[in-house]
């Protein structure tokens, strides 16, 4: 095997009360990539499709996370990486985790799966150190394995799979402006009070418990933030409309997807999902933003072969 396409979910991080820790994988938005064995070795980008995005392998997340990956091999080939990129870059839901994901899980199957997920998860995690100044896995963990995922540590990286009930939906709101991630960073603060932290720990195990026992309100009653989502809503706009009526539409809880400016929101069932949908564009056609939604189950899978 020489070649693969390959889809690469979108991602939702943070998932409200889990900060550079909690994520999950979409499984109608994301991007395709082509990736080949080649004679040569390193690593090229080709083509890059639907954004414009530097071919320069050290400037290209994919480049950089498949440079990692290739430099703890000892392999005789290089790879050539053909982006057609879905996820607009500053949305929210994971664009530069997506390529960061894809690159180094197709070219582990192409030289035989040599990397264990973790491993992968690793090497993914220098992507996003390009594009962010941070080393963070809560996207690219969901992207490389699937449903909902938890970082419990960075030092030393330990990541675990967590169960996804089958009624959960996502759906999504990308209004049409861009939050960098680095900007969205700088300006959280260093610091929080400890009745914060405690309210935000609380909800993280609740979030968990309510996956695992499938308890859909205690699902919707973790999804609480009191530390990120305070600072970080200022920079979308209507961000309190879109949250007031998904709420009002049946959601289960409303964040803030990765460092927005997308916004989230859990239901139980297609049906209230799609509701959702229409009360957060409804907030936007009135405040004349475009916008793109995604309503979609929370793909358990990960990434996909195509070809």
């Amino acid at each position: 095997m020489d070649q693969l396409k390959i889809f690469v979910p979108a991602t939702i991080a943070n998932v409200s009360c889990g900060f550079d820790v909690l994520g999950l994988a979409l499984d109608n938005v994301g991007d395709e990539m082509t990736i080949k064995k080649v004679a040569k070795k390193g690593v090229t980008i080709t083509k890059i499709i639907g954004q414009d995005l530097p071919l320069e392998t050290h400037k290209n997340v994919a480049g950089v996370a498949a440079l990692a990956l290739l430099a703890e091999t000892n392999s005789d080939f290089g790879f050539e990486i053909e982006i057609n990129k879905q996820i607009k870059p500053g949305s929210g839901i994971g664009s530069s985790a997506a390529s960061s994901a894809g690159a180094v899980w197709a070219i582990n199957e192409l030289l035989g799966k040599p990397f264990k997920p973790l491993d992968l998860v690793r090497f993914a995690m220098e992507g996003e150190r390009l594009a962010t100044g941070v080393a963070h896995a809560d996207n690219v963990a969901p992207a490389l394995l699937g449903g909902f995922t938890l970082v419990r540590s960075y030092e030393p990286l330990d990541i675990i799979s967590v169960n996804t009930p089958n009624e959960l939906y996502a759906t999504v709101i990308h209004p049409q402006i861009e939050v960098k991630t680095s900007d969205a960073r700088e300006i959280l603060k260093t610091t929080v009070q400890l009745k914060d932290a405690i309210k935000q720990w609380g909800n993280v195990g609740g979030l968990i418990s309510g996956l695992y026992t499938e308890d859909y309100d205690l699902i919707g009653r973790s999804l609480q933030d009191y530390i990120i989502e305070p600072i970080r809503s200022i920079l979308i706009p209507a961000f309190d409309s879109v949250k007031k009526n998904s709420l009002k539409a049946g959601a289960l809880g409303c964040g803030i997807s990765g460092s927005g400016p997308s916004i989230f929101a859990l239901s139980k069932g297609k049906e209230t999902a799609l509701k959702v949908g229409e009360a957060m564009k409804a907030v936007y056609t009135k405040v004349g933003i475009d916008y793109d939604v995604h309503v979609s189950k929370v793909n358990k899978q990960g990434i996909k072969i195509l070809e």
